[in-house]
């Protein structure tokens, strides 16, 4: 029995235009979210079954490959409610997401320099990864993080608010091999609102990390 699903998009493939085109949407959910949807399902199926035969020779390839594709299927989840068609601009106080810019602007400096951060971390990614924002519960600031394919260089412990991804199935049909384009244009449909949301989430989970 499947442990994961794939989500449903809280939009249609068109909702994002101009700044991610439909059939980029409608291939890169059902087609590769999907993916890594049933390569975590199908995961955890042979752990299972290397638990009751007590065979253990494919284990480190097993939990390298459950890592990839629950992280991905995590990372995509989180994506498409990041993003709306009536998004963009900068967290303000007017739009009931002063926390949020409250934090950017003590954990970065200000929202340009958080911007500038992002961007860089996005599109210099090496290869496939994403640029992330996250919430790390020790010192209670925001960091940025450049994850390496879907679960690479991540600090342990940080909760991902806001995702760029920047692998090439995201953007390659309308952006060809423009990586930084593509990132720029993200900016022009960040949901703030819910990024918002997964700050405050984050915020009352707490440290639970080192508990006295």
């Amino acid at each position: 029995m499947a442990i994961y699903t794939l989500p449903e998009l809280p939009y249609d493939y068109a909702a994002l235009q101009p700044t991610i085109d439909a059939k980029i949407i409608e291939l890169h959910h059902d087609k590769h979210h999907a993916a890594y949807v049933k390569g975590a399902n199908d995961t955890l199926e042979q752990l299972a079954e290397a638990r009751d035969k007590d065979q253990w020779g494919a284990i480190n390839g097993l939990e390298k490959n459950l890592a990839f594709h629950l992280s991905g299927h995590i990372l995509h989840s989180i994506y498409w409610q990041n993003m709306t068609g009536d998004g963009g601009g900068e967290p303000l106080d007017k739009d009931g997401v002063g926390e949020l810019a409250d934090a950017i602007a003590e954990s970065f400096g200000s929202f340009a320099k958080f911007k500038a951060q992002l961007t860089k971390a996005s599109a210099t990614t090496q290869g496939s990864g994403w640029g992330v924002l996250a919430y790390e519960p020790i010192s209670g600031k925001l960091i940025v993080e450049q994850v390496y394919d879907h679960q690479g260089n991540v600090g342990q412990g940080s909760v991902p608010i806001l995702v760029f991804d920047a692998w090439e199935h995201a953007f390659y049909l309308q952006y060809k091999n423009q990586k930084v384009d593509f990132i720029d244009a993200m900016w022009a449909v960040v949901n703030w609102q819910d990024v918002a949301k997964r700050y405050e989430a984050a915020k009352q989970r707490g440290n639970l990390l080192l508990v006295p």
